[in-house]
C-alpha cells in the first residue's frame, strides 16, 4: 500500500514495457519509408514495355492519347491507373465472315440459313457467303472510335454486298457478274469504313459461295440446264450458218460469173450471125442462084452427118436385113 501525499511509484513490468516502446518507434517509423519507396520503385519498373516488331502500340494517359504510332522496340509509360500501353497487331490480316462461316473452315460454327438471304434485284433470294480480309491502318482509331470495330467492318461489308445483289438480276449474280460485285463491294465498304473511322484498311472481298436456296435448287437446275441448252443449240446454228454461207455466197458469185461469160458469148455468137448474115445477103443479091445452091451444100454438110441414112436402089428394093441391123445399133452403110 502506498501512504497518502507520496506518488506510486512503478513497477519493474510497467519500465520495461514503457522502454521497448520508446526504443521501437525508430524502426517502425523507417520501415514504412523503405516500404513505401519500394512500392514506388515496382510501380515505376511496371511502366517498361516492349512492341515486337510486328505489332504497334498506342500509349495513354489518364485515358487521353499521348501517343498514337509506338515503333516496335522498349520504352517506358506511366503504368496503370495513369497510363495504358495498348498493342496491336497491324500487319496481321483479320477475317470476317458475311452470311455466316464456311463448311469448309476449321471450327466453322453451324451459320444461320437466314443469315446468308440475299434479294436479288428482280425478287430473287440467293444464299450468299463472302470473307472479307482486312488490316489495322491507324492504331488509335481502331481501339476508340468503336466499342467493336471488327463487327462494325462485318456490318460494312455485308451492307455494302446486300446493295449490289439488290441492283442485279439473279442471273447476273450467279454466272458474269460475280467479280464485279466483290470488287464494288469492297470499295463501298472501303468508304464506309473510312467515313466512320474505324482506322481498317480492306484488302479483299471473296465470294465463296452463290446458290440459291435448297427449296428452289432443283428449279434453278432446270432453269441453267434450259439456258445451256440453249448455248449449245446457237452454237451450234451459228457454227452451220458460217459453214453454209461462205460456200453458199462462193457458190453464187460463180454462177454469176458463169451468167455473165455465158452473156456475153451469145452475144458476140449473135453479133457474128447478124454479121455473116449480113454478108450472105449482100452476096445474095449479087448471085441469088450460086449462093441458094451454096447455102443449100453448106446445111447438107451440117445435117447430114447427123442422120441416119438408108440407101435404096433404083428398083425401090431394100434390104430388110440391113433395116434390122441399123435398128439394133449396129452400123450402116453411108
Amino acid at each position: 500500500m502506498h501512504e497518502h501525499g507520496q506518488p506510486p511509484t512503478q513497477t519493474a513490468p510497467s519500465r520495461v514495457r514503457e522502454a521497448s516502446e520508446s526504443s521501437g518507434r525508430p524502426w517502425s517509423g523507417l520501415t514504412k519509408r523503405h516500404y513505401g519507396g519500394a512500392a514506388v520503385a515496382v510501380w515505376a519498373v511496371l511502366g517498361l514495355y516492349f512492341v515486337p516488331t510486328e505489332e504497334q502500340a498506342v500509349l495513354t494517359t489518364f485515358g487521353a492519347i499521348a501517343d498514337d504510332q509506338v515503333t516496335p522496340g522498349v520504352g517506358w509509360h506511366w503504368p496503370w491507373p495513369v497510363g495504358e500501353v495498348h498493342k496491336l497487331k497491324v500487319r496481321e490480316l483479320k477475317r470476317a465472315f458475311i452470311g455466316g462461316e464456311l463448311a469448309d473452315e476449321a471450327n466453322a460454327l453451324p451459320a444461320d440459313p437466314l443469315l446468308s438471304q440475299f434479294l436479288s434485284g428482280d425478287q430473287n433470294i440467293l444464299n450468299v457467303r463472302a470473307v472479307v480480309q482486312y488490316s489495322i491502318a491507324e492504331p488509335a482509331s481502331y481501339l476508340f472510335r468503336a466499342s467493336n470495330p471488327d463487327l462494325a467492318v462485318a456490318n460494312a461489308v455485308e451492307a455494302a454486298l446486300e446493295r449490289q445483289v439488290s441492283t442485279r438480276a439473279v442471273d447476273d449474280v450467279l454466272t458474269t457478274e460475280k467479280i464485279a460485285i466483290q470488287e464494288a463491294v469492297r470499295s463501298t465498304a472501303q468508304d464506309l469504313v473510312d467515313r466512320h473511322g474505324l482506322g481498317v484498311a480492306i484488302s479483299t472481298v471473296n465470294i465463296r459461295s452463290v446458290a440459291p436456296p435448297p427449296e428452289a435448287a432443283d428449279a434453278f437446275r432446270d432453269v441453267a440446264s434450259a439456258r445451256a441448252d440453249s448455248a449449245r443449240i446457237v452454237n451450234e446454228a451459228e457454227g452451220y450458218a458460217n459453214d453454209v454461207l461462205p460456200r453458199a455466197r462462193g457458190q453464187a458469185q460463180q454462177m454469176l460469173l458463169a451468167s455473165q461469160g455465158y452473156r456475153e458469148r451469145r452475144i458476140q455468137e449473135a453479133r457474128g450471125d447478124a454479121a455473116r448474115f449480113d454478108r450472105l445477103a449482100v452476096e445474095y443479091r449479087r448471085n441469088p442462084d450460086v449462093t441458094r445452091s451454096r447455102l443449100l451444100l453448106e446445111a447438107m454438110e451440117e445435117i447430114l452427118p447427123r442422120l441416119k441414112k438408108t440407101i435404096v436402089d433404083e428398083g425401090g428394093n431394100l434390104d430388110l436385113n440391113l433395116v434390122r441391123r441399123q435398128g439394133s445399133g449396129r452400123s450402116a452403110l453411108p
